[in-house]
């Protein structure tokens, strides 16, 4: 995900933060298949829909342990391990969740902004990391019990790629984050893992 993000797509963000805005008045199992039959693009990868609620579990402080691929598409099994921590809130009534995580031992930060499209009944989650400023396109999809997936177009190495995030609620304090790439969205590698701790303090 090394390509510069285009302004078409940062204006998807800002029209959907603003429409969310304006309705206030000021971001593992198979889902159903979202109003439409919408699928990705070039591909018959149905996106799930989902709730507003599915990321409510997720409102407070996290301790988070990743595992990064040091190597993708190689079929490598080496991991890069290390610590980060994050906070979580609701915004616009549920419309708008937030992250914003720290990555110590790395020197960078990132935040990821998820918008729910009550029409649709999906979620698009856009990652931002501190290194950059750029804006990743987002994957869209939601939750069915405790499984969310997410799916999108992106580029890794100047090759075109579909994305799919995976997400597992693992009751009150824990859940279970992991990102995979796939050239022709049907054979999936995991490139990267987050087990997610609740804060106590």
């Amino acid at each position: 995900m090394t390509r510069p993000v285009s302004i078409k797509r940062r204006q998807i963000l800002i029209d959907t933060l603003a429409g969310a805005a304006a309705l206030s008045f000021l971001p593992i199992a198979s889902a159903t298949a979202p109003v439409g039959g919408k699928t990705l693009s070039g591909n018959d990868i149905a996106l799930p829909t989902g709730d507003i609620h599915d990321f409510d579990f997720f409102v407070g402080n996290w301790n988070f342990v990743n595992r990064r691929l040091k190597k993708r598409w190689v079929g490598s099994d080496d991991w890069d391990v290390f610590p980060a921590s994050l906070r979580c809130e609701s915004r616009l009534g549920g419309v708008v969740n937030i992250d914003d995580g720290v990555f110590p031992t790395k020197g960078w930060s990132g935040m990821t902004v998820r918008v729910f499209n009550l029409k649709k009944r999906q979620w698009s989650l856009y990652w931002i990391n501190s290194t950059t400023g750029e804006l990743f396109p987002p994957v869209v999809g939601g939750f069915t019990g405790d499984h969310g997936e997410f799916f999108g177009d992106d580029t890794d190495d100047g090759r075109p790629i579909k994305v799919r995030f995976r997400w597992a609620r693992l009751g009150p304090d824990k859940a279970h984050w992991e990102q995979a790439f796939s050239l022709d969205g049907k054979q999936w590698e995991t490139n990267w893992t987050m087990e997610h701790t609740r804060s106590k303090s």
